[in-house]
């Protein structure tokens, strides 16, 4: 029985260790407040709130739950210890396995400790220049994304896309909804290369491309990221994409930009100028933070105007001719399946990227 205690005690250190570095005590006393305030019933003469309030008591429940059920575990294997029955140490050591596996899988939300990993994530693919060849692989990036999220049950919105006049497509802007997507997805910030012969020629040259990915964290509360209405300029014009009669006819489509920094976010696909306004701040907000992170920025306000770097920032290669290989210029993983890759097996390089950092 002495080397179950011994067990038990490692497991219980390791474990509060993990629930202090996650701030569940934190969590908890939101996650009680938050159950009070929608079980009032005048929260639903305001929907959205109460959507929101919903949606972050869902969030809470999924990132605590696992642990008080843990937490009650311990408890219950310290009772059947506390018996000092010999006979159950074969049922303790089993369950004691069992629980320091799921300790194990617990341990990963230690991975996603950002202000913003445990939520979704927007992402953005731009095509380089190389006209339609450069389309063409944005178009292929765009599939490899969609795959990933099919694999991994992550719902996508899409939120404007732009279509290439040959092939592929200019810009893809989509919303990635699920657990942990923005951490997991903030691996592919960067520029994508790729190296193939081409279909597009008729010698069947070897041609290199380029497509740049912003990957967003989602930030609906405008408290976390501040902008003075005073730094946008907001144009409505027409849209000209999809979504019926009544998109196409009505000026709908926003175009939001943010003075001092020169980004600009256009969005028409939604159909009301509302809407479209508030999904553009959506995404204005998720650059901002990206720009202020990649400058150390303590503030919006101290931003330095200009593009991004986001360009230099080459991160991976897909080599499809004369060899094929897939490699992650800062983590160094490869794989030799290159269309394995393409079709959405990205946890190698997203699994390496988390390690790394």
């Amino acid at each position: 029985m002495f080397e179950v205690k011994k067990k038990l005690e490692v497991l219980r250190v390791e474990f509060l260790e993990s629930w202090k570095k996650l701030e569940l005590d934190r969590k908890l006393i939101e996650m009680t407040a938050l159950e009070a305030e929608v079980a009032v019933p005048e929260l639903w003469n305001n929907p959205d709130e109460a959507k929101k309030k919903m949606e972050d008591l869902a969030h809470l429940h999924a990132e605590v739950d696992d642990w008080r059920v843990l937490k009650m575990q311990f408890t219950d294997i310290h009772e059947l210890i506390d018996l000092g029955d010999e006979s159950l140490v074969e049922e303790i050591t089993a369950q004691l396995v069992a629980m320091e596996e799921k300790l194990g899988t617990l341990k990963q939300a230690l991975r996603f400790t950002g202000k913003y990993d445990g939520g979704g994530a927007i992402v953005r693919i731009t095509s380089g220049a190389g006209g339609v060849e450069a389309m063409d692989w944005a178009g292929m990036l765009e599939r490899m994304y969609l795959r990933w999220a099919e694999k991994e049950v992550v719902k996508v919105t899409n939120l404007e896309r732009v279509m290439g006049e040959e092939a592929g497509i200019k810009t893809s802007v989509m919303e990635f909804d699920g657990r942990n997507v923005y951490g997991r997805l903030k691996s592919e910030h960067g520029t994508h290369r790729l190296v193939r012969l081409s279909p597009f020629n008729a010698d069947n040259l070897r041609q290199t491309s380029f497509a740049l990915v912003e990957v967003l964290p989602v930030i609906k509360n405008d408290q976390d990221v501040k902008i003075s209405p005073d730094d946008i300029r907001v144009d409505v014009y027409r849209s000209g994409g999809h979504g019926g009669q009544s998109v196409n006819t009505t000026d709908s489509a926003v175009r939001i930009t943010h003075l001092p920094t020169g980004i600009v976010v256009a969005i028409q696909n939604e159909r009301s100028q509302v809407q479209n306004r508030e999904k553009a701040m959506e995404i204005l907000r998720g650059k901002l933070q990206q720009m202020m992170r990649e400058q150390s920025a303590e503030s919006v306000d101290k931003l330095r105007a200009g593009e991004s770097a986001s360009w230099g920032q080459q991160i991976r290669n897909y080599v499809l001719h004369p060899y094929k290989m897939v490699k992650d210029t800062r983590t160094k993983y490869e794989e030799s399946d290159a269309e394995g890759v393409l079709d959405g097996r990205l946890s190698g390089f997203i699994e390496a990227y988390l390690d790394f950092v």
